[in-house]
């Protein structure tokens, strides 16, 4: 298994939005995030699968765990 995080479909990344926000969000491939700067948040991209629920989210810049920790 590499070390490379699966795409996501751009057709489907141009229309997620952050669910707090409704903003576009930003695909972070390197840390495997999708990053809402509106709200300051980073959710996770599993097995190419965004998890975009706030409690998994974790606050840009900040090295602790998800936002519900």
């Amino acid at each position: 298994m590499s070390g490379a995080a699966p795409a996501i479909d751009s057709w489907m990344l141009e229309r997620l939005v952050c669910p707090i926000t409704r903003t576009p969000l930003r695909h972070d491939v390197a840390a495997g995030e999708l990053v809402s700067d509106a709200a300051g948040l980073a959710y996770p991209v599993r097995a190419g699968v965004p998890v975009l629920l706030a409690d998994a989210a974790r606050r840009i810049g900040d090295t602790a765990g998800p936002v519900g920790d």
